[in-house]
């Protein structure tokens, strides 16, 4: 039954993702989840602490911070199953925690800012994807940061959570996004951070790194399938450059889909004045990516995502069947 959730809450939030009115009138768990971190950090998270008391505190956060929206997301799912066609209803729920639909909008906003408003529109429509500083960016860094953002967010915003919505029903997609929701928030290496976020920082490398490793091989697969891609490079860039990445995860998508689309990923690049010297996904493609480049990543990006509900619904067939 989770598997077939994941099918269902895929094709649904492919179709209609999250409506506007829904988060004007209540949010999104992400905003939810982010209060509860947020507080948290606050509470737990003191500058007088030792480093190692600091890391202990962000291991009881981290704790509550997984267990307790999942354990809710576990009692309704179990009430809301009691209902007549209740799967139908756990799977609109488990929508939330996807984001197909948003995340091809966002990338397809820069390449039409690029198109229709000239660099610094395109800058803007970037800025709202990606943390680098915008006002460095040439218009082909400003098309590499959107593919980059896409290849990265297709794993930890789709392909991960629905990984984990067929493992763990609506439990395991929430305790996902909850572990995702922090290493964005507290998983980084600064002063307030580096300690505390340590374990939100380890925990999400360890349940992205199936996700990173399937969505690497969809995209192989879906330059199989397009005329204007390279599944071989796509493959001998996923198995040359992935490793090289500065994450564990990053590199997997963002090498296949470097080496589909012929260009040179990643690399230096700057985030809040500072440079951080990155190996490139791809290496040896071409920099000078252009908007025809974001939307060829698109109509990739598409076909994975339909190869990913494609995947699901065999292994739906499969589990039924035994």
């Amino acid at each position: 039954m989770s598997v077939l959730t994941a099918l269902l809450s895929l094709a649904a939030e492919a179709l209609f993702g999250y409506p506007d009115r829904l988060y004007r009138a209540i949010g999104h768990p992400v905003t939810w989840l982010g209060r509860l971190i947020a507080c948290l950090d606050r509470r737990l998270n003191r500058a007088s602490d030792t480093d190692n008391r600091r890391r202990f505190a962000g291991i009881e956060a981290l704790l509550v911070i997984v267990l307790l929206p999942a354990a809710l997301a576990f009692l309704l799912q179990h009430v809301v199953e009691g209902l007549p066609l209740g799967f139908l209803l756990t799977a609109l729920l488990a929508t939330m925690l996807l984001a197909q639909k948003s995340l091809g909008q966002h990338v397809q906003a820069v390449a039409d800012a690029l198109d229709s408003g000239g660099l610094e529109t395109g800058r803007k429509a970037v800025s709202m994807i990606v943390g680098r500083d915008p006002d460095r960016l040439d218009e082909p860094a400003v098309c590499r940061a959107a593919i980059e953002s896409l290849a990265e967010n297709f794993s930890d915003g789709v392909v991960a959570p629905a990984f984990w919505l067929g493992l763990g029903g609506l439990a395991g997609g929430v305790a996902y996004k909850a572990a995702n929701t922090a290493d964005s928030m507290i998983g980084h290496r600064t002063p307030r951070h580096e300690a505390f976020g340590w374990a939100a920082a380890r925990f999400d490398d360890l349940v992205n790194l199936p996700a990173s490793r399937l969505t690497g091989l969809l995209i192989v697969a879906a330059a199989y399938l397009m005329r204007d891609t390279d599944a071989a490079a796509a493959w001998a860039a996923l198995r040359r450059d992935a490793r090289k990445h500065r994450s564990p995860n990053a590199g997997w998508p963002e090498a296949a889909m470097a080496g589909a689309l012929g260009l040179a990923l990643a690399g230096p690049r700057t985030y809040g004045g500072v440079t951080v010297d990155d190996a490139f996904m791809g290496e040896g493609g071409r920099r000078e990516a252009d908007s025809t480049d974001i939307r060829r990543a698109l109509r990739l990006y598409r076909i994975a995502d339909a190869l990913l509900m494609a995947l699901f619904a065999v292994a739906w067939m499969v589990v039924a069947v035994v």
